[in-house]
């Protein structure tokens, strides 16, 4: 009984020890830096940006980067059009931040700088070599987050991270207040989509007795400037200017881009349709984007996205024979598969 005993004594100082040894191993909780950060970067040929865009990179869950010594590469595939040596990147992401101060740390190799709304508050362009920069900066609200980077020979990596701080402001001209606003007219309410397109995915109404912060531009679709608006604290999204009025100068605005130049992100469902009219293949979701090719009544296409309006699905991504564009889904019937499958942008 006596060794019974001595072996129970053991055997529950070793479960203990069991308990408490892998809860004191345990690391501590870590900060979520730049959490829902989505990026889109547009790549060149060059280390100045004075040449056209090589190739588009979707970066949604940060931006974190290490491309060695190879070509550069987004989320899901390489940008075989981007040297690698001797290029640059924009990067631009729309952040909902909530007032307050930010640290922003950035590790790059080779040279970046950094803007918030058109502000400067890093610049280290001009560095070769591997080096980590960092600012804190008091931030009023949501902003446009853009950042610079040069790669010129050898080791090609980037990381951009930010973490809420107590500590002291050093760049205070980095304070953001809107560059300008935007205040619908003519209409009652103004469509908030997802990309400036006429066919992407409507999130919300715009109403015309309601200021909107305007934290950028584009002009993808042809004939009226989209506007990428704060709708609310956690809402960012793109109205056309027909019916946006830009109280301010649209000038410092900055230019990004939605995801729409990127897709498809992700891999195919294996959902087809066929053509239920002749239709037009449009390079993005409009009638005001480039004709790509005309399918056919009756042509077999493989969807790779969609949008959304009304909870109806408004425009098909496809790809027919060797291209991939954009198409009604209303004059759409799916033949194989589930089309709730398909992701939705």
């Amino acid at each position: 009984m006596k060794r019974i005993s001595i072996l129970m004594i053991l055997a529950l100082t070793l479960l203990l020890v069991g308990l408490v040894v892998p809860t004191a191993l345990l690391p501590g909780p870590t900060v979520q830096a730049q959490a829902g950060a989505s990026w889109i970067g547009q790549f060149y040929n060059c280390t100045d940006f004075n040449c056209g865009i090589a190739d588009y990179g979707a970066y949604l869950n940060g931006l974190s980067q290490n491309w060695g010594f190879g070509q550069p590469s987004d989320d899901t595939r390489t940008l075989t059009d981007v040297n690698s040596d001797n290029f640059s990147a924009r990067f631009t992401a729309n952040v909902a931040f909530a007032a307050g101060l930010y640290e922003f740390v950035i590790t790059a190799d080779d040279g970046v700088r950094m803007s918030i709304n058109g502000l400067p508050v890093i610049d280290n362009f001009d560095n070769t070599g591997l080096a980590t920069t960092s600012a804190i900066v008091n931030l009023s609200g949501p902003a446009t987050v853009i950042v610079e980077y040069v790669e010129r020979v050898d080791l090609a990596l980037i990381q951009v991270q930010w973490f809420p701080t107590s500590g002291t402001s050093i760049a205070p001209t980095a304070t953001v207040a809107p560059l300008a606003i935007g205040v619908v007219n003519y209409v009652r309410g103004l469509a908030v989509r997802t990309g400036p397109f006429l066919g992407a995915s409507m999130v919300a109404v715009a109403r015309p007795d309601v200021n909107y912060p305007l934290l950028a531009r584009n002009e993808r679709e042809g004939l009226f400037t989209w506007y990428l608006i704060q709708y609310d604290e956690d809402t960012v999204g793109w109205s056309s200017g027909r019916y946006l009025f830009v109280e301010g100068d649209e000038n410092v605005l900055p230019y990004a881009d939605s995801i729409f130049p990127t897709l498809p992100v992700e891999e195919y469902k294996g959902v087809t349709g066929i053509t239920r009219s002749v239709m037009n293949l449009r390079q993005y979701p409009s009638p005001r984007t480039p004709l790509l090719a005309q399918i056919p009544w009756g042509g077999e296409v493989k969807i790779l996205s969609r949008t959304v309006q009304g909870g109806m699905n408004f425009w098909y991504q496809v790809r027919w024979e060797d291209q991939i564009g954009w198409i009604l889904a209303a004059y759409v019937g799916i033949n194989n598969g589930i089309i709730d499958a398909v992701p939705v942008y």
